[in-house]
């Protein structure tokens, strides 16, 4: 009786484990998809197949779908690492979405709303002078230097 309660106990905490290494396995599978779709529909469109060039398409929408269910089941699989601390702006903070070339003021990109590590949610590694940073339910790329936003995943925060 004991053996079998230890093994349960080993397999309970073994396919949690297996689970998530398959959903990141996933969400790279359809990355390359989609970089595949992308390099079909440029190759048509050189050679003047446009027929050819409108299935690719259809292609690209598919894997793009694909993609975004894979990462909200990945998302939600993993809802422990995207529900941070409740946000607080600086003074005078009022949310407002904001799109790539809109400027923050210093305050919004200061060291306290960096995210430290990225990786944790596969997010891509910022460039020199680059960070990540929480704004709100947001995650944003700002250029340090600037302040410009590079990059932004609206609701990305549960």
């Amino acid at each position: 009786m004991r053996k079998i309660l230890m093994l349960a106990l080993a397999a309970a905490t073994v396919v949690p484990t297996v689970a998530s290494a398959q959903s990141a396995h996933e969400l790279r599978r359809d990355q390359r998809d989609i970089a595949r779709e992308h390099r079909e529909i440029h190759r048509d469109m050189a050679r003047g197949d446009y027929r050819e060039a409108r299935r690719d398409m259809r292609d690209l929408r598919n894997a793009r779908q694909e993609y975004r269910e894979d990462w909200r089941d990945y998302r939600r699989a993993h809802g422990d690492v995207f529900r941070g601390p409740a946000y607080v702006g600086p003074r005078g903070y009022a949310y407002r979405p904001v799109a790539p070339g809109y400027r923050f003021a210093p305050d919004y990109y200061h060291r306290r709303y960096w995210i430290a590590d990225p990786m944790v949610y596969r997010l891509p590694p910022p460039g020199m002078n680059q960070r990540w940073v929480r704004y709100g339910r947001d995650v944003v790329r700002v250029d340090l230097r600037t302040g410009r936003v590079l990059q932004v995943y609206g609701s990305f925060f549960y």
